[in-house]
């Protein structure tokens, strides 16, 4: 069993950057598949990124590729979310998940959540 808490969301402005945090609990924890989704009003989740226990990292487009970075540290039961050069199109709850096995993007196929942490972007 898996308990994930999200912290380190806020309301920021464009260009801002924020870094979100993703505490697990439980032995499991080092060894799942860590992702990051986000929902916005009225849309469906969507995937942003995930990490392998040993750091094999997948991004969902090329834009958070490059302005997103997503990290782990095991020792720590945590992982991360470092977001860079926010747009308000960025505004979203930020959800942490984990799952046993390699890395999937489809929501449904992840085990555990968080509650998720609010990201709000003024422009």
């Amino acid at each position: 069993q898996v308990h994930l808490v999200e912290s380190g969301g806020g309301l920021v402005q464009a260009g801002d950057s924020l870094k979100l945090s993703c505490q697990g609990s439980g032995r499991a924890f080092p060894t799942y598949t860590v992702a990051w989704f986000r929902q916005a009003p009225g849309k469906e989740r969507e995937f942003v990124a995930a990490i392998t226990w040993n750091d094999e990292r997948t991004y969902n487009t090329d834009s958070m590729k490059g302005r997103f970075t997503i990290s782990r540290d095991n020792a720590k039961n945590a992982a991360y979310l470092q977001m860079d050069n926010l747009n308000p199109e960025d505004t979203a709850i930020y959800l942490c998940a984990a799952r046993a096995g390699r890395i999937l993007t489809t929501a449904s196929l992840y085990n555990y959540w968080g509650q998720g942490t609010q990201v709000t972007v003024s422009s």
